[in-house]
């Protein structure tokens, strides 16, 4: 299953973007998808995640300005950011694991988008 993410860009503090990854393959289920984000010299984080269940959750940091939603019938996951600040500025990579039904041998699966750059200016 592979991740196609989108909607990354330069802003400046205080606007939007809204992020985009679908996900494609030949027969799959998801469970969770998500959100993560990467700044040089730190590990990867997680940003925000949306169960199969539609519940979500959240990095502390990003509570209140960001909203994580999925669209099951597109087998996409967006990311709406507002109120962006400087410190959001990272690549981010969308995320998801579940069920690949054309794997013989595990089917369990997890796959990750090729990241897309957000820059917030200040």
């Amino acid at each position: 299953v592979q991740l196609q993410a989108s909607g990354g860009g330069l802003v400046q503090a205080g606007g939007s973007l809204r992020l985009s990854c679908v996900a494609s393959g030949s027969r799959f289920s998801i469970n969770d998808m998500g959100w993560y984000r990467r700044t040089p010299g730190k590990n990867r984080e997680l940003v925000a995640s949306v169960a199969a269940d539609a519940n979500t959750q959240y990095a502390d940091s990003v509570k209140g300005r960001f909203t994580i939603s999925r669209d099951n019938a597109k087998n996409t996951v967006y990311l709406q950011m507002n109120g962006l600040k400087p410190e959001d500025t990272a690549v981010y990579y969308c995320n998801a694991d579940g069920t690949d039904y054309s794997r013989i041998y595990f089917p369990k699966f997890t796959s990750w988008g090729q990241g897309t750059q957000v820059t917030v200016s200040s």
